[in-house]
């Protein structure tokens, strides 16, 4: 139970669970899907009523770099699960040049229960020539395009020129 801790007494805070335990979904926009024959359905009854089939959940939900230096390349890796109880295919748009960011995985299907990795790498440039007092900062949102939504995994640092 959430209720007692370890020791079996009363906690006296609340725990709070990451969102990829509490089934939440930070950034995703829902598809239009069509329905398609061939994309692997389920047709078991007692997944019949269920929608959501297929699910990817990331993990971490976001990235942060932090403060990196002008001119290095630097990569983390996420974790993309398949939740769901068929198989799904994804690909994931590539961030525009200007933001230093590349996403290297690799394309295919993905079964229920497994997972693939995303390899995420930035080249720490600046892009503007105006003085920003040291730092600049790099945001962007890069999307995972799946059969049934749309992940955004955000992406920041921090450049230090």
């Amino acid at each position: 139970s959430l209720m007692v801790d370890v020791t079996g007494q009363t906690r006296k805070e609340k725990i709070i669970l990451p969102s990829y335990l509490q089934g939440k979904k930070p950034k995703t926009i829902p598809n239009k899907k069509i329905e398609d024959p061939a994309s692997g359905k389920v047709s078991t009854s007692s997944l019949a009523t269920r929608q959501d089939l297929t699910s990817f959940h990331l993990i971490p939900p976001r990235v942060t770099f932090g403060v990196l230096k002008e001119g290095c390349t630097y990569a983390t890796t996420v974790i993309m699960k398949n939740v769901g109880v068929n198989f799904s295919r994804f690909r994931v748009k590539q961030p525009p040049p200007h933001t230093g960011l590349r996403v290297m995985y690799t394309p295919g299907p993905v079964a229920a229960g497994l997972q693939v990795e995303l390899e995420i790498e930035i080249l720490a440039m600046l892009i503007g020539g105006k003085d920003t007092g040291g730092l600049e900062e790099v945001s962007h949102d890069i999307e995972i395009l799946t059969e049934t939504e749309t992940l955004l995994l955000p992406v920041k640092a921090n450049i230090l020129c």
